[in-house]
């Protein structure tokens, strides 16, 4: 039985938000019923007990939220939800009292979504004091920024400052400093990170020499159709390896093509085209 530290289980591919760093996705939009949660998200269990629940989309628009936070207990699982963060004053009461939900992580780069620009303020206030009730709750938040240098202020990156300064009302300095990120407070975290290219099959190869990636050894991915993909970047399913309503995770993670992949970055080297075009795996080749 294959283990694997994680896996991606998307409940829904639908997003209230148009950020320009998420490509989207051109598949048929839809939720995941609680009782086909229950049954793709037991498939998993005996691979993992860490669950994410997106790939696409924004996992608290999901009407039935509640009872997919139910199923996940009931199995056993430790769930990690990522979010835009823009439903947390509605959505953050259920999401700290579910005893499954161990960790939320909250894109505090989404704002940039906001239809014509929202109101930033009362979006930080949201975040910040959602995180402070998790952290209370004893669930561990993590706050993201991209390309949080210290230095970067143009761009995409032009509104860190303004979060920063916002986040030291809710969490006075000093912030402990880490080689991930910073901890603001017990339970509460600061991570940056850099923007990648998404993986894109109309897009130049990234990868063309020496290649490597964590899909299918660390983790696996699950579109809310049932369709398994290697890693939680093909959010068009354009690595479909078979699909978990009509096979066991084993029997997928053993297919000619799933095994293919795995080999090949065994040896260096990406099977797929997609995977060639992906920034993010470029972060796994020492240069």
């Amino acid at each position: 039985m294959r283990e694997l530290k994680k896996a991606y289980l998307e409940i829904t591919n639908v997003c209230n938000r148009s950020c320009t760093f998420c490509p989207g996705t051109r598949r048929p939009q839809g939720f995941l019923t609680p009782e086909d949660f229950r049954r793709l998200a037991g498939r998993l269990r005996p691979h993992t007990e860490y669950l994410y629940l997106h790939l696409m989309g924004e996992p608290l628009l999901h009407p039935q939220l509640e009872q997919i936070l139910a199923v996940g207990e009931e199995l056993g699982f430790r769930l990690m939800i990522t979010t835009n963060g823009t439903l947390l004053p509605k959505r953050g009461e259920l999401l700290c009292r579910s005893p499954a939900v161990q960790r939320v992580s909250i894109s505090l780069h989404s704002f940039e979504g906001n239809e014509g620009g929202g109101d930033m303020a009362a979006y930080l206030d949201g975040c910040f004091s959602f995180a402070r009730q998790a952290a209370g709750a004893g669930k561990r938040c993590a706050l993201r920024l991209w390309n949080l240098d210290g230095a970067e202020t143009q761009g995409a990156n032009a509104q860190n400052g303004t979060i920063l300064e916002h986040m030291e009302r809710y969490f006075p300095r000093p912030w402990k400093e880490g080689w991930q990120g910073v901890t603001l407070a017990p339970g509460v975290y600061l991570e940056w990170g850099e923007r990648f290219e998404w993986p894109d099959l109309e897009a130049d190869e990234l990868n063309a020499g020496r290649a490597f990636c964590r899909g299918l050894r660390d983790q696996v991915g699950v579109l809310w159709d049932g369709t398994v993909v290697p890693c939680c970047l093909d959010h068009e399913g354009d690595i479909p390896l078979g699909n978990l309503y009509d096979q066991s995770l084993e029997e997928i993670l053993e297919s000619p093509r799933a095994k293919a992949i795995y080999e090949g970055f065994s040896q260096g080297r990406a099977a797929e085209e997609l995977c060639r075009k992906c920034g993010y795996a470029r972060r796994f080749v020492s240069k």
